[in-house]
């Protein structure tokens, strides 16, 4: 039993109690996922968009507010101990929660790919300008997705191990570059973009990194020790996470004159450094999507392990990255992230106010087929996630929010909550006339 603790990452079942961490453990995990090179890109555009102080302020509250979605997502996973894709499974019923599982899974497994692609074509320009060598891009990305799946295949422990040893030196690293750029460079508060970007506009975008990445929440939180560890560690981690190195892009970007990173760590003479910090954040980040994509696939491929799963997805999405097919794969991770987006809603409703289907799980009753319900509040949420996103991949009849992915989570939401009600009250009442 103990043997196969260690080596077990509980896809399908809740994590045992003796194996649940605290809210340190989880807090260094969601930092480390925060800090990436897609935060330092729109860090650095807010800096040619924006006055310094609304642009750091946007970060701020849309961090701020991105925080406290993951949290309530994150509650449902420490409550159950089970992943996204299990909690589906009381929600949607075992098929509902197969379709969910199948989506999410190619989802994720498409941005691994593109973070794979990201990273080999950043490696490949700071190795140049700083080295002088020219490795091919291919190479580089066989290298990044190979490193990037080892800790993946290990699970959850793995992805602690590298977080915790990592997000010290990240941030240090980070913050020395920043100190390094003030002393020598003082801060532009010219706007190149003058008007680019409204304050609105600024915090939706900070929203909207994340966003999707809110419903799978679970997938960490399951391993909390209690609800109050959950609620620390995803709060904190993700305000820290998603603001520190958007804030870190803006104030160099003002200082350098630039939004390339990499060449800031080299005109500061930290060319090796900053080659650690590339591949250290995208390690970090790109890891947990894999891990998160693996553990929907688990519930689909039921017969393979969770470990030899993760190794073939691994091996299946660095071969594409290598082969460039992601380039064309961004539309398409778009019109999943319209199916995605109402279910965080969903089950958040139906743990918090609807709790039909989660009292069968802590009953021990067996899951539903399906549940309709709540395929009926998943439709609804895609068809005006669908209206709200822009297009070329929605049709952008208009806005709730301005973030269409927080449309979609909202409305699974509400709809859920208002069908959940019809039906209990409906079958309250077929309850009464039966006893009668």
């Amino acid at each position: 039993m103990k043997d196969e603790q260690v080596v077990s990452d509980y896809a399908r079942e809740a994590v045992p109690k003796e194996l649940q961490r605290n809210w340190f453990s989880m807090f260094s995990v969601l930092v480390a996922i925060g800090v990436d090179l897609s935060s330092v890109l729109l860090g650095a555009e807010l800096a040619n968009g924006m006055p310094l102080k609304d642009a750091i302020l946007s970060v701020c509250v849309g961090s701020f507010f991105l925080a406290i979605l993951c949290t309530i997502c994150a509650v449902v996973g420490s409550a159950t101990n089970l992943s996204t894709s299990m909690i589906t499974k009381y929600v949607f019923g075992k098929y509902g929660a197969q379709a969910f599982s199948i989506v999410i899974g190619i989802s994720l497994l498409g941005w691994f790919g593109v973070q794979v692609g990201f990273f080999a074509d950043n490696a490949q320009a700071v190795l140049q300008d700083a080295f002088d060598l020219t490795v091919d891009v291919k190479i580089l990305s066989l290298i990044g997705g190979l490193l990037m799946m080892t800790t993946a295949i290990y699970g959850y422990r793995a992805i602690e191990k590298l977080s915790v040893w990592s997000v010290p030196f990240l941030l240090g690293m980070m913050l020395l570059t920043l100190f390094l750029t003030l002393k020598d460079h003082s801060i532009s508060f010219s706007i190149p973009n003058a008007g680019a970007f409204t304050f609105g506009s600024a915090i939706s975008l900070v929203i909207s990194i994340f966003i999707v990445g809110a419903t799978i929440s679970p997938d960490i939180s399951r391993w909390a020790k209690s609800k109050k560890d959950a609620m620390i560690a995803t709060f904190f981690g993700i305000f820290i996470g998603n603001s520190f190195m958007i804030i870190i892009a803006i104030i160099m970007s003002k200082a350098m004159g630039t939004d390339a990173i990499m060449k800031i760590f080299i005109a500061l003479g930290l060319a090796i450094p900053g080659v650690l910090v590339l591949t250290l954040a995208q390690w970090t980040t790109n890891t947990s999507n894999l891990y998160s994509s693996s553990l929907g696939f688990s519930l689909i491929f039921t017969k393979i392990s969770k470990e030899a799963l993760t190794l073939i997805l691994g091996v299946i999405s660095t071969a594409l990255a290598v082969l460039g097919i992601y380039d064309q794969f961004i539309s398409f991770l778009n019109i999943l992230a319209i199916v995605i987006a109402p279910i965080g809603g969903i089950y958040v409703a139906e743990y918090f106010l609807v709790k039909t289907e989660f009292q069968r799980y802590y009953n021990h009753v067996e899951e539903k087929a399906l549940v309709a319900r709540s395929i009926i509040a998943w439709l609804v949420g895609m068809l005006i996630t669908y209206f709200t996103t822009a297009s070329p991949t929605g049709l952008a009849l208009f806005s709730i929010t301005s973030v269409s992915s927080l449309d979609g989570f909202l409305t699974g939401f509400v709809v859920q909550v208002i069908v959940g009600k019809f039906f209990s009250q409906k079958r309250s009442l077929q309850q009464v006339t039966v006893s009668k």
